[in-house]
């Protein structure tokens, strides 16, 4: 069994996709996976399984639309994927501090990053590194003109973001769930 980490996008966010936290981890229990764990109410789940992540994936979509009636994406990382995208950010510690890592459910190619890293807006900077989009607003996250949609489009993959805090968290809590026996 291995400690993998999935990411629901959109959940439980200005009162849509609704999906109590409590009941989530009952669900993916059910499902067969363990030491199932969630983080904060923005889909951030915890477990173990011996299955491969895109396996996951599908198990997790199905089993939310079957019980809550509707369609979430998932993606499912390993720590090491975390670590590797947290440590992989191109700011000073001091921005990556207020910034958010949008987290591609597939890497992009070369032309795509590049049509996608044309538009620029004051005050905003992002980077494209393989898997994720590194991105900081000097106003905040919900003030910013960017947001995870218009890069979906340009990428042909969906996103979704997590801050720094939330990104720290995730990594000590898989570490954790890896050592319990």
């Amino acid at each position: 069994m291995k400690t993998h980490i999935a990411l629901l996008k959109g959940i439980n966010v200005g009162g849509h996709k609704k999906v109590p936290m409590a009941d989530l981890r009952q669900l993916l229990e059910k499902a067969g996976f363990e030491k199932v764990q969630t983080y904060i109410q923005s889909g951030n789940v915890i477990f173990q399984s011996s299955e491969k992540a895109n396996t996951i994936e599908n198990k997790i979509q199905k089993a939310i639309l079957a019980q809550f009636g509707f369609e979430v994406f998932v993606q499912v990382k390993k720590r090491q994927d975390l670590e590797r995208i947290f440590n992989d950010s191109p700011f000073s510690e001091e921005k990556k501090k207020a910034s958010y890592f949008m987290m591609l459910h597939e890497t992009s190619t070369g032309d795509l990053v590049k049509v996608a890293s044309e538009k620029v807006y004051e005050g905003e900077e992002y980077q494209i590194i393989n898997d994720c989009i590194y991105f900081y607003c000097e106003k905040g996250f919900g003030k910013a003109k960017f947001n995870a949609t218009i890069f979906e489009r340009k990428l042909n993959t969906f996103a979704t973001a997590r801050n720094y805090n939330t990104m720290v968290k995730l990594i000590a809590m898989s570490l954790e769930n890896e050592k319990e026996p």
